[in-house]
């Protein structure tokens, strides 16, 4: 079987759990962040108008732009500013 590219880091339990707070957090308080995700070129920020349970994605908009963020390929969280 082939390799497809480098493989995601991995992150354990509590790391996620942690994330997964700042997020709830950040679309509670409508709060913009900068996202770091891996194998993404660029870094997206906006912010959180819906969090996916189903599909696991992070919807995040941005000047009317919406981007929809696969949960497990978010590294790290920041704010812009």
């Amino acid at each position: 079987m082939a390799s497809k590219g480098p493989k995601r880091p991995t992150r354990d339990e509590f790391q996620m759990e942690e994330l997964g707070e700042r997020l709830v957090e950040a679309q509670r308080e409508e709060i913009e962040l900068l996202f770091t995700v891996w194998n993404w070129n660029e870094q997206p920020r906006g912010i959180i108008v819906k969090m996916d349970p189903r599909t696991k994605l992070v919807h995040v908009e941005y000047e009317g732009e919406l981007m929809k963020i696969p949960f497990m390929d978010i590294m790290q969280v920041e704010n812009p500013y």
